[in-house]
């Protein structure tokens, strides 16, 4: 980010919401949908997550992400960008109470990236990059989130408003160094948008046995080219990543609702309590119960 002024602005007004609105792990939703603050000011435990498409402005502090083999570390002034369900590993590495980590996230939308692309000029420029990336961010995105930021500031205004800033927000990614990457999310038709049809709803019905013809005839593939463009966009098995969601899901359930492994297997699809402990330990590193008392821990520690 060029503009010093605009940046120390746009982290004033995340932080501000942030500390007013934020729930115990630091996440602040806002008015505008898919737009949430966040802020921690403290190391955190790693997080397991299957991202989705998403940008992530950070204003302050450090943050690690690993999908795959690949890690990328980004600090103030940096711009995480996702383009596809991709799983994620991510942890905060550098906050404090004095200087927390704050960053803006941004969901990117498939439609409104759709609407857009015809109205710009050809890009010609390869994309030979993965669906993970980190560039600095552009004064122009910067600008757009700080009157986002603004903007919910008056309430009254953000109906009115909000789209044509969430469109240019977008707009501008476009016309950046991203732009070939978040091109491909507004292709109807396109291999991304296909394998997004199964993903959603792998992500609506997880707990469920879904065939893969099932999840292939969403896509509208045939099942030798679903497996291929599945595995490309996401890094994982259809199998695979149903097995993610449903043990990230377990983990939030016993953490949010106090139910024990069992209670958390079954309700996410497991018919074997032993298989799925045996899944989770494997995952996070340690069996459910003893992976709860220490993020519980964690969580008193940081109140």
């Amino acid at each position: 980010m060029k503009d010093r002024a605009v940046t120390a602005a746009l982290l004033d007004a995340v932080r501000r919401h942030a500390e007013a609105h934020a729930d115990r792990s630091g996440i602040a939703r806002t008015p505008v949908p898919g737009l949430t603050a966040i802020r921690a000011a403290a190391r955190t435990a790693l997080d397991y997550a299957i991202a989705r498409p998403l940008v992530c402005l950070v204003l302050q502090g450090t943050k690690q992400v690993t999908t795959g083999s690949r890690s990328f570390t980004f600090s103030a002034g940096d711009l995480l960008l996702i383009t596809a369900d991709v799983p994620t590993v991510s942890q905060i590495t550098r906050a404090s109470t004095g200087m927390p980590y704050v960053s803006l996230v941004m969901d990117l939308d498939a439609a409104v990236i759709a609407s857009l692309v015809p109205e710009m000029a050809p890009q010609t420029a390869a994309d030979h990059h993965g669906a993970v990336r980190i560039e600095p961010t552009d004064a122009e995105v910067a600008d757009a989130a700080l009157r986002l930021m603004r903007l919910i500031e008056r309430p009254t205004s953000v109906p009115i408003l909000q789209a044509p800033l969430v469109r240019e927000f977008h707009y501008w990614l476009l016309a950046g160094r991203h732009g070939a990457a978040i091109r491909r999310l507004g292709l109807a038709d396109g291999h991304a948008q296909r394998v997004a049809r199964a993903v959603a709803l792998l992500r609506s019905d997880y707990a469920r046995r879904l065939p893969v013809e099932r999840l292939a005839a969403a896509a509208g593939m045939s099942m030798s080219s679903f497996h291929r463009h599945f595995r490309a966009v996401t890094s994982l098995t259809p199998l695979q990543f149903q097995k993610q969601l449903r043990l990230i899901e377990a983990r939030r359930i016993m953490l949010a609702d106090g139910v024990n492994a069992s209670e958390a297997a079954f309700r996410v699809g497991y018919e074997s309590v032993q298989h799925f402990t045996r899944d989770y330990g494997r995952m996070f590193g340690l069996p459910p119960a003893r992976d709860m008392a220490a993020m519980r821990d964690r969580l008193q520690a940081a109140a």
